[in-house]
């Protein structure tokens, strides 16, 4: 029996819910989370205690209670920042997971969309790169990567199973992106990406596309699909953008 204080002016509900936070943050119901009636039993409360424990848990986004099935821990969100160039090898591995990837396709070719966007000839020799990418052995993102064979062909001996694309460039090719452009858009995932990310049929996707260069020329020009129950973007500001001449919003 879970200790409640029925003598306390909190809530028995808020009690339940406190306890509930504390043992979600140790891992305690990483395989299954209890049923109403296992936290009835639990903790000696009501049915309606349980539950309204529960759906506040819901509300902060910690579980996902589903009709008829039960409630489930929510997967933790891998957070990247709006605003700066990075890794997703390197935002994943920066917040305690693993990152690996899955070389669906690592070939020399021509296309001209992607020469023409990065700025060769139709006819140039690109090298592709498709991978899934793994978080803890789940896949998170389907990534394909075009980048001018004029410099990046000593990819084609990269094992991309456990590394960051970027790093491989720095080091064999000696170049590194500085900057460049990335657009996202929430979007269904086409049947394919569905089963390569081994998504439920009500989950979206981030849609990424992504213009990386140094100082002289484009180097990748990147297409990704992420899942959107596994990923969040996030912006951050602070009163400096006053200074710069944004108002801030008021709502």
């Amino acid at each position: 029996m879970r200790a409640v204080d029925r003598t306390s002016p909190v809530p028995l509900w808020s009690q339940v819910l406190d306890d509930l936070r504390d043992r979600l943050g140790s891992g305690e119901f990483a395989e299954q989370f209890p049923t109403d009636l296992e936290l009835m039993d639990s903790y000696g409360v009501s049915r309606h205690t349980a539950r309204d424990a529960v759906r506040r848990l819901s509300d902060e986004g910690l579980v996902d209670r589903e009709r008829g099935r039960g409630t489930f821990v929510r997967a933790t969100a891998i957070e990247q920042p709006l605003g700066a160039l990075y890794s997703l090898f390197q935002s994943i591995e920066a917040q305690g997971f693993e990152q690996r990837s899955r070389v669906l396709r690592l070939v020399e070719r021509t296309d001209a969309e992607a020469a023409g966007v990065l700025g060769v000839g139709a006819d140039e020799p690109l090298v592709f790169l498709e991978r899934v990418r793994l978080l803890d052995d789940e896949p998170i993102a389907v990534d394909c990567s075009w980048l001018p064979a004029s410099f990046a062909r000593p990819l084609l001996e990269v094992d991309f199973t456990r590394t960051a694309l970027y790093e491989e460039l720095r080091v064999r090719c000696g170049v590194r992106p500085s900057n460049g452009w990335e657009r996202i858009e929430p979007r269904l995932p086409s049947g394919a990406q569905r089963e390569l990310l081994e998504l439920a049929p009500d989950v979206a996707v981030f849609a990424i596309e992504r213009l990386a260069s140094d100082d002289d020329r484009a180097l990748e020009w990147r297409h990704s699909v992420v899942r959107g129950d596994r990923y969040a973007f996030v912006a951050r500001w602070s009163g400096a953008a006053v200074a710069t001449g944004m108002e801030p919003a008021e709502d």
